[in-house]
């Protein structure tokens, strides 16, 4: 990777404005040539996958990666990579990729309804904290422009990812007090902490929305999806690989070598603040070579 990327992690601002709302808006994320292509992809994908039972409503297609270059080469985008290694750390995969495209609908007509919810399904409801634990982000790369509501906006709840509990009706209309559309303009992207409560809306427009979704966690969360990557591993730069799941065994995901996270190793160089054991920059201890390993004493 260019150090000149360096110039894109989190800053203070922004690191401030993720922790407190759960969502952080990256404008210009998209280079003009990649985001034509993306379009293109996203077109082709659309036409191929589109069944007429689908009619006029949300299409969404995960395991996308493998689709075109151009969606490897969003794998790490060189706009938001920083930002993202900046609030996960290093021991970072991709676990998740999907598509969107929401066509304009008749607004009299509208088979939607809202459904707010925190991502992770099952994550949810079997660890036991309040608030959960972040464990993943997804980043959003809006295609076309959802500046103005009724776009097909997501919508969320800023701060709501601190709060397990949502005081909303479940009757597919409401949506709590102090929701807000996500309006962001073509070639923006958006980084979604998990938790944060948020839904899909209405897209009345007049045009087809289409997002690609990309999430990252920690590489001992299995992944959501097919993930049909490894084909690709012969082409990719080694962080790439990492990014896309290739890895020495099974027991690596836990206690990783230098082969199998060489983004550590490439911040070690160039960005040692972000190169610590923890994301949240403080070391843990290892024991030494051949020490005992089975009891880790004063570690929550």
């Amino acid at each position: 990777m260019d150090t000149a990327i360096l110039t894109h992690i989190l800053s203070t601002e922004e690191r401030e404005a993720f922790e407190q709302d759960g969502f952080l808006l990256v404008r210009n994320a998209l280079d003009s040539d990649l985001h034509q292509r993306l379009i293109d992809v996203v077109n082709r994908v659309d036409k191929r996958e589109r069944k007429e039972e689908h009619g006029n409503r949300l299409l969404s297609i995960t395991d996308v990666v493998h689709e075109d270059p151009s969606m490897v080469e969003l794998v790490d985008n060189p706009h938001v990579f920083p930002k993202l290694w900046s609030i996960l750390g290093w021991n970072i995969y991709l676990y998740h990729s999907h598509l969107d495209v929401t066509p304009s609908e008749n607004a009299d007509d509208q088979p939607w309804s809202v459904a707010w919810h925190q991502d992770s399904m099952r994550v949810n409801d079997e660890i036991e904290s309040n608030p959960r634990p972040r464990l993943s982000v997804k980043i959003g790369y809006y295609l076309t422009d959802v500046s103005q509501p009724n776009q097909g906006n997501t919508l969320v709840l800023p701060g709501s990812h601190l709060d397990n509990q949502l005081d909303c009706p479940n009757d597919g209309i409401s949506n709590p007090e102090g929701t807000i559309p996500v309006c962001v303009n073509a070639g923006d992207a958006v980084i979604l902490d998990r938790r944060v409560w948020h839904t899909r809306s209405p897209n009345t427009s007049g045009f087809s929305r289409k997002v690609i979704w990309y999430g990252y966690s920690y590489r001992w969360m299995r992944p959501k999806d097919e993930m049909t990557v490894a084909h690709l591993y012969g082409q990719l730069t080694p962080i790439q690989r990492q990014l896309l799941g290739d890895e020495t065994s099974a027991n690596s995901v836990y206690d990783p070598t230098p082969e199998d996270v060489p983004l550590r190793a490439w911040l070690e160089q160039n960005a040692p603040q972000f190169a610590t054991s923890s994301p949240h920059g403080v070391s843990a201890a290892r024991p030494p070579a051949g020490g005992q390993r089975g009891k880790n004493i004063g570690r929550a």
